[in-house]
């Protein structure tokens, strides 16, 4: 499923009075508010979907694939998502 796919869900769950327009202004919304709060509390919970968070990796050597030699990977962050068990128990 695409982002082009959960609009059409959303504006069906919508009803029809709700444009195409509205269901993309809503799944940006949401999409936003969930960036933010990763942003700024390093995780977003969603009882009953699971939980977005904010993963560290450490920096690390690795090889450059094309030539072989070893180089240094800085270090990064991530955002990981984890289901809830309602989620895993679903599929």
């Amino acid at each position: 499923m695409n982002k082009g796919q959960i609009v059409e869900a959303v504006q069906g769950a919508l009803g029809e009075s709700a444009s195409k327009k509205d269901a993309e202004e809503a799944v940006a919304a949401v999409l936003g508010a969930i960036a933010d709060g990763v942003r700024a509390d390093g995780t977003v919970q969603l009882i009953g979907f699971g939980t977005f968070v904010v993963r560290e990796r450490a920096a690390r050597m690795g090889r450059n694939p094309k030539t072989g030699e070893a180089m240094q990977i800085k270090a990064s962050k991530s955002v990981g998502f984890k289901p809830s068990a309602a989620l895993k128990g679903s599929l």
